[in-house]
């Protein structure tokens, strides 16, 4: 079977190249050159007919090499070059047709194709992977470095610092109070002066007990530090901080008070989460790519013994129903195109652009979601719509979010209604749900970064902010009215190309 192979390879060399050179020409012009497409294709037939020959994969690597330095300088994804494989197979699986006859199984010859591609690819991947985590780690090291350094410069500035700085003497009493310290805890010098520690604790025993800890400590070891606990502003808001305490001596050496240094953690607090949030969807972004490879890769080979069956039968039953699969197999394909599009980085290149076919792709990307079982999807959207000058995956990326903000909203059970209309300036796209909608403290607030009403770990607070800094990088303006309890409706405007 393998030698078979080679000499198959050999025999239709110029017309499996010219094919899969002919399929990626216009998939990849925009960041492949024809002369390097040829080149790349060239070089994988022939690597594919030494694997066979020497029954060695390692024959593969410098040909591996040269192609991660040519795909990475271009900026192709693992999904891309797994379709620029899977294109391979498609060029070699006609001559493998050609070829066919009562001794030769075009399928048997198809799985061998397929093992080869895959083992490759597989080789390819850890080369890709292992090159990316070398540059995690310089990059975490360079982090790392600037992190300390800029620590020692935030401790020399500690004067001019936010943070609290503040004094008590041997009865407790504030005697000193800076303006880091009225910035966070909201009392003024003068209302301060005087007044117990106490002031700043919360209630309870736990407290109580915390406060004699730090005065023993002071006075016993000269200092003491707790690394994170609460205090209560003057509004009677809990806050989380961080607290350094140090013991000050009379010229005799005598307890005479102590010195505190606080500062805020709750701001700290609330950004690690949504780091940590981030980092997670970095990680599941990372696995829905090798996941689409995984389908990607099966759905081609059964595409391909689909279309053969096709060719063979004669049988009518059997004929509709391989039209059935197909049809189903272009579905799931089109469902992982769509995902990985959404997915890639965004594009910054700007076109004069119908939206209507955007609006089109973010509801078909949103139905996917396993909550609109019971939604129902209302659509008025104009025909030939004025173009507008924008970046097209940006704006999907905003409408998408807007669309997932109303199936928060409906709890997965209600109505989505998008419109879209144009005047002599702007076109509008407009987005409305009858879910739980927003009071106006919540309104005043849903384009800042970070807010969000949704619970920790479901949310990062990012989505409206960046949708609106996408929005008027454009021109345009985002407007939100809603009633509480009634719904929401999302107003999109985006000034008409001039031509």
């Amino acid at each position: 079977m393998k030698k078979l192979l080679i000499e198959l390879l050999k025999k239709y060399y110029a017309q499996i190249s010219e094919k899969w050179i002919d399929i990626l020409l216009p998939l990849y012009k925009d960041k492949l050159t024809e002369t390097q497409i040829q080149a790349f294709v060239y070089s994988s037939l022939n690597t594919f007919i030494d694997v066979i020959r020497k029954t060695d994969y390692k024959e593969a690597d410098q040909f591996l090499i040269s192609s991660y330095n040519l795909f990475s300088a271009t900026n192709l994804n693992l999904l891309e070059i797994s379709q620029i494989f899977s294109q391979g197979r498609f060029a070699v699986l006609n001559s493998i047709e050609l070829e066919a006859s009562a001794e030769t199984d075009p399928v048997i010859l198809l799985g061998f194709l397929d093992d080869l591609i895959e083992q490759i690819y597989a080789r390819y991947g850890m080369l890709h992977q292992e090159t990316k985590m070398k540059e995690i780690v310089l990059d975490r090291d360079r982090l790392a470095s600037k992190l300390e350094f800029d620590q020692q410069y935030l401790k020399s500035i500690l004067v001019s610092s936010d943070q609290a700085i503040m004094v008590v003497d041997e009865n407790e009493k504030f005697i000193a109070w800076n303006k880091g310290a009225e910035k966070i805890f909201g009392y003024k010098e003068d209302e301060i002066i005087g007044k117990p520690s106490k002031v700043l604790f919360p209630a309870g025993e736990k407290y109580v007990k915390e406060r004699d800890r730090i005065i023993e400590d002071a006075r016993k070891i000269g200092y003491t530090s707790i690394v994170e606990t609460e205090r209560v502003k003057k509004n009677g808001e809990f806050i989380t901080v961080r607290l350094s305490v140090s013991r000050l001596p009379s010229t005799t050496g005598e307890y005479v008070g102590r010195s505190i240094i606080i500062k805020d953690h709750t701001e700290y607090k609330r950004l690690q989460a949504q780091i940590d949030q981030s980092e997670k969807l970095a990680v599941i972004g990372q696995l829905a790519a090798g996941v689409a490879h995984e389908i990607g890769n099966p759905l081609t080979s059964i595409s391909a013994l689909v279309q053969i069956l096709q060719r063979r039968s004669q049988d009518q039953f059997m004929s509709e129903q391989l039209v059935n699969i197909k049809e189903n197999i272009d579905r799931i394909t089109r469902i992982v195109r769509e995902l990985v599009d959404f997915s890639r980085p965004p594009s910054y290149e700007t076109n004069i652009q119908d939206i209507t076919d955007i609006v089109k792709t973010a509801i078909g990307i949103v139905k996917y979601d396993k909550r609109v079982r019971k939604v129902k999807f209302e659509t008025d959207l104009k025909d030939f719509l004025p173009g507008v000058t924008i970046a097209a995956d940006q704006i999907l990326q905003v409408l998408v979010n807007i669309l997932i903000n109303a199936l928060d909203a409906i709890a997965g059970n209600g109505t989505i209604i998008v419109k879209s209309r144009y005047d002599h300036e702007n076109i509008y796209v407009e987005i409305t749900d009858n879910g739980c909608g927003m009071d106006n403290l919540t309104l005043e607030k849903i384009f800042d970064p970070f807010f969000t009403t949704k619970e920790v770990g479901k949310g990062t607070g990012l989505g409206l902010s960046v949708s609106y800094g996408i929005i008027k990088r454009f021109n345009g303006e985002i407007k939100v009215s809603s009633t509480l309890n009634e719904g929401s409706v999302f107003t999109i405007s985006l000034p008409i190309a001039e031509t």
